[in-house]
């Protein structure tokens, strides 16, 4: 299992189209998917548990991925949430 602390970066927050994209490229893993804010843990393959984070941008969450394929997963999910767009 790896954790790491991100910041939501786009100045939009994790809004609807980058939460899709998120949540549709973390079900191609097999690792189990989860994002933390505020103390709430929510299914990264879930786009309505991750939209009632309602991240704003510079919001801190934390990205967790376990499993076989979790380091692919973690590099590519980081890239979505880090996203400037």
């Amino acid at each position: 299992m790896i954790s790491e602390k991100i910041i939501i970066l786009n100045k939009n927050g994790l809004h609807a189209l980058p939460a899709s994209r998120f949540v549709k490229l973390a079900e191609k893993f097999k690792s189990d998917v989860t994002l933390m804010k505020d103390g709430i843990e929510v299914s990264g393959k879930s786009i309505m548990g991750i939209l009632t984070l309602a991240c704003e941008r510079g919001s801190e969450v934390v990205l967790t991925c376990k499993g076989e394929d979790e380091k692919k997963a973690m590099a590519a999910l980081k890239k979505i949430l880090e996203e400037q767009d």
